[in-house]
């Protein structure tokens, strides 16, 4: 009788606590629906209107065939792929140290990471340009090094939109990906050590696969911000 009575009574906290939970988080939902989900509800119903004002897939036909558009679809998703790409090469190494040093020594780390979130984005871009320009820093560096006899065309292109793009979009790849590293315990791959794997065999099938919630974290981020950047394709990519 008393176990039943325990059992009603953590239901019901159980309960209690769920509907506290969902009251705390009403009015946020409530902001994200107003300001978000309905403005794209009332765009994608636009999209179904035709030129004269009555329904029809008129906007959709046009969409599909048109080379214009596809080809701005294949450009997008290519800078989306590939800043992701390099992203996740750079950054995951870099994370990986990071999380390895003293506590001290990785805040140090976080705070150089997130330096350029202190700049205005236009400002970092326009800095880019006048590095990758063809009378720019890295130009006279490779010139004087001898690696290059001519300016190399860095920017307006492919090249210098990717290249900015990736040093905007690192950080919010090394954020999660760092958090989640942080989390894993130690522990883990020092018993796998006392086990007989080797430094390597212990990253590649301990730590490695614990880190990468983080890593798909990150770089879904990553990828879905790319999509939709507007200022360093147009200064660096030339439109």
């Amino acid at each position: 009788m008393r176990g039943d009575l325990n059992a009603s009574g953590l239901a019901s906290d159980e309960q209690r606590e769920r509907w506290m939970v969902l009251g705390l988080c009403a009015p946020a939902l409530f902001l994200i629906g107003i300001v978000m989900v309905v403005p794209v509800a009332w765009l994608f119903w636009l999209s179904f209107v035709g030129a004269d004002g009555t329904m029809s897939w008129e906007n959709y036909e046009r969409l599909w065939q048109s080379k214009s558009y596809a080809r701005i679809f294949k450009t997008t998703f290519q800078v989306a792929f590939v800043t992701t790409g390099i992203c996740m090469l750079i950054g995951y190494p870099l994370t990986y140290m990071m999380s390895q040093l003293p506590r001290r020594a990785a805040n140090l780390a976080m705070i150089a990471v997130l330096l350029p979130f202190w700049t205005s984005l236009l400002v970092r871009t326009y800095a880019w340009l006048v590095l990758l320009q063809r009378k720019g820093l890295i130009n006279e560096w490779l010139i004087d090094a001898g690696i290059v006899d001519t300016p190399l065309r860095l920017v307006h292109n492919f090249t210098g939109n990717i290249i900015g793009m990736s040093q905007i979009m690192l950080p919010f790849l090394v954020l999660p990906l760092y958090a989640s590293m942080r989390t894993i315990d130690p522990d883990y791959v020092k018993a796998a050590a006392n086990l007989g794997a080797s430094p390597i065999a212990a990253f590649w099938r301990v730590f490695f696969p614990l880190s990468l919630p983080g890593l798909f974290a990150g770089m879904l981020l990553v990828f879905v911000l790319s999509l939709g950047f507007f200022v360093t394709p147009v200064v660096l990519g030339g439109g």
